[in-house]
């Protein structure tokens, strides 16, 4: 792809929005101490309520910059929040773990002791295809999901909740375009 002078290109567009909320993620984490958590606590002493507010803390403010990219950009907000630019992808490695316990009872067969390079081809050739088949499976199920990142966090559901929330009626824009039957 040929870019002229002074263009930005797509890449480095999303590599800043991934800067801005990995920023965003850290300061949240920054706002805890000297709040909830005493400022010059030990991490080694932190407890699990504690690092769960760390973690809350960096992980919505990274979810909420990446929600502000897709407004901005007019994109996406499902989509723009799953792209992380990690691979493997964390959405997909937990569509794999999905599938780890049905793989080991659907590839009974495998003699487990065994490491990997001692399998015969024909194994090999077996988990793989069913290791595919399943993932396929999970991944489908993952994507045709409406429930989004949060349960019922559809674009329809914001919306009613926006619209509520402004004081009118549970209705999306779209809604009150519809025909009266009459």
């Amino acid at each position: 792809m040929k870019s002229t002078v002074g263009e930005v290109s797509i890449s480095a567009l999303e590599d800043e929005w991934q800067r801005r909320a990995t920023a965003a993620a850290i300061e949240a984490a920054r706002n805890i101490v000297g709040g909830p958590v005493p400022a010059g606590s030990p991490v080694g002493r932190l407890n699990d309520i504690e690092w769960g507010w760390f973690f809350a803390a960096m992980l919505f403010a990274w979810i909420r910059t990446r929600a502000e990219q897709a407004a901005a950009e007019q994109l996406d907000a499902e989509q723009t929040i799953r792209l992380t630019a990690l691979d493997p992808q964390p959405w997909d490695a937990g569509a794999v773990a999905a599938i780890l316990p049905e793989l080991a009872s659907t590839c009974g067969a495998i003699d487990w002791s065994q490491p990997v390079t001692a399998w015969p081809r024909d194994t090999m050739i077996e988990f793989l295809l069913t290791a595919m088949r399943l993932i396929r499976k999970s991944m489908i199920a993952r994507d045709l999901s409406d429930k989004g990142v949060s349960r019922g966090s559809s674009a329809s559901t914001i919306a009613r909740q926006a619209n509520a929330a402004a004081g009118g009626p549970l209705m999306t824009p779209d809604e009150f375009n519809d025909e009266i039957g009459i």
